[in-house]
């Protein structure tokens, strides 16, 4: 397993984690199959460890359970249908001295497109994420929010129902990290790191100021503080144990695990599988930390049972 690289976050409550036991079974129904002749994609879900028909489509540490979501997309570049449609236009111009209206312009397009489907490549994605039952949280390795929200939409469909909902902080990330990079008024453990993109909240442009490898506690940073801008991202290192950039939506973006944590994971597992579990189980260890932390910084209860 390849550690994930961004987390974004949705929580769900007590009673949703106890219909999560039956995932496993909820799943099978819904693997990947291939994209049909006539199919542009398909989505299903995929074994995060091993392949083959028989391989798991969850792997489970603990409370935590991870899975995958695969895709199959056919590549059907818009320039070679455009440059066939207008052949296949101006033949018809030539052949018939005519000109070719716009609803025939359609449903020439629509014809090109079943004939050269069966024929176009199919690229192949795969998502992580993992449900951490005893906490409360899904996990997508996404920075894009819509592309987490389709892999939600993906264990949804697996079980029926899903209620697991986007972060709503009771504390601006927006004001909170601006304090901390303006004042040095960062939580225990948390420390700067050497990016940051700020904003103007107040023009209607978005006035951006982007700094990388860089001092955030320069004065040309501060200046830009003193002239209204707020943070949209900040780089920040946690525990000296993994480094990230926070943005206000709360998306981790750029995680990585510093050496003391990669040491930890170690070189001597015996196969891929081994080392995917060992992973998995570290990685889940590690965010279950800096979860924990994001919920009381800026206030992110867990919901409710109905």
């Amino acid at each position: 397993m390849q550690l994930h690289r961004a987390l974004c976050l949705f929580r769900f409550s007590p009673a949703v984690a106890d219909d999560l036991n039956r995932l496993d079974d909820a799943l099978t129904e819904h693997r990947l199959r291939p994209c049909g002749p006539q199919e542009m994609a398909t989505r299903g879900f995929v074994p995060p460890i091993g392949r083959g028909p028989d391989a798991a489509l969850t792997h489970s540490v603990n409370a935590c359970t991870w899975f995958t979501v695969g895709g199959e997309d056919k590549v059907l570049p818009p320039a070679v249908v455009n440059d066939e449609l207008q052949r296949k236009v101006q033949k018809i111009a030539e052949e018939e001295g005519r000109k070719v209206g716009g609803r025939e312009r359609k449903r020439i397009k629509e014809d090109l497109l079943n004939e050269l489907l069966p024929r176009a490549f199919v690229r192949s994605s795969r998502l992580n994420a993992y449900v951490d039952k005893r906490n409360g949280w899904l996990v997508v390795d996404s920075t894009s929010r819509k592309a987490a929200e389709n892999a939600l939409s993906q264990v949804r469909e697996a079980l029926g129902s899903f209620p697991a909902v986007p972060l709503a902080p009771e504390e601006s990330p927006r004001i909170l990290m601006t304090d901390w990079l303006a004042n040095g008024n960062l939580p225990e453990g948390l420390a700067l790191g050497d990016e940051c993109e700020l904003r103007d909240p107040a023009t209607a442009t978005g006035a951006i100021a982007i700094a990388r490898r860089q001092d955030l506690d320069s004065d040309e940073v501060k200046e830009h503080l003193r002239t209204g801008k707020q943070v949209w991202r900040l780089g920040l290192t946690f525990g000296d144990r993994m480094s990230f950039v926070l943005g206000e939506d709360l998306v981790v973006r750029k995680l990585k695990f510093l050496d003391v944590v990669l040491d930890e994971l170690g070189d001597s597992h015996q196969d891929a599988a081994a080392e995917a579990d060992a992973g998995f189980a570290l990685l889940t260890l590690e965010v279950e930390r800096l979860l924990a932390k994001l919920a009381e910084w800026f206030g992110l209860p867990r919901p409710a049972d109905a």
